[in-house]
């Protein structure tokens, strides 16, 4: 029975009771989002709340109790394993978001609609574009990592150089490190900017290093993406 179970909730592209399944879920979490599209807190989607609230809680329990199938383990630390999982945290959150809602339990505005837009996120599980760009991602863990330590260094190294040559543009560090996090996604807000000849020629190098940082982790991204792509139609 569990192992029924499982087939029909973790492979989403098996038999029919799966994909049905599927697509009864991504209507759900779709029907869970119209709330979303209205500014104020209103009445109408209450019952639809309920409902989906509901729903999730059911798709979460029969995900947990088929988690060593899922994870081809037996004994208790599949069951342990599974709720740390990135996409349980994300079920969890979104099934908190909508305890909020139906309750009405106060919670902080910004951190109430932070939750709620978790629900949207839900969707990427049964997305295969979406699949495939985390399998890519894991695949190109170590050199993304590699990439992101040489951007933070070179966020860090640009700030700290901007707020000592720029002490009246920037009047906080974190100011320092917003601009060159700006710089370095060639973004260019306008709302800080430096206004020395030294300042703006460090701003000049620095976004001529930027433009190259951008550039690694798509070309990273992009080669293993073709490799995924010829491994495909190889097969």
């Amino acid at each position: 029975m569990r192992k029924r179970i499982y087939e029909t909730v973790h492979i989403y592209d098996g038999n029919l009771l799966s994909k049905c399944y599927k697509y009864v879920m991504i209507s759900f979490i779709v029907l869970s989002v119209l709330p979303l599209m209205q500014k104020g807190e209103g009445t109408m989607f209450v019952g639809t709340d309920i409902v989906c609230l509901c729903v999730f809680s059911i798709d979460y329990i029969l995900r947990l109790i088929t988690a060593d199938y899922k994870f081809g383990e037996k004994g208790i630390g599949s069951f342990v394993r599974y709720p740390f999982r990135f996409i349980s945290l994300i079920d969890m959150l979104s099934i908190f978001a909508l305890v909020c809602s139906v309750t009405g339990w106060s919670v902080h505005a910004d951190l109430a609609h932070v939750l709620s837009v978790f629900r949207i996120i839900r969707l990427f599980r049964y997305s295969k574009s979406v699949r495939t760009i985390l399998d890519i991602l894991k695949k190109s863990k170590k050199p993304l990592i590699a990439v992101g330590s040489l951007a933070l260094g070179y966020i860090m190294i640009s700030a700290i150089v901007i707020f000592n040559v720029e002490p009246d543009s920037f009047e906080t560090f974190f100011d320092a490190v917003y601009w060159s996090t700006v710089s370095l996604t060639t973004v260019g807000y306008g709302d800080l900017y430096p206004v020395t000849v030294l300042g703006r020629t460090v701003a000049m190098i620095s976004s001529f290093f930027g433009i190259a940082i951008v550039a690694l982790p798509a070309g990273v991204v992009t080669a293993e993406y073709l490799n995924a792509i010829n491994s495909k139609d190889e097969k």
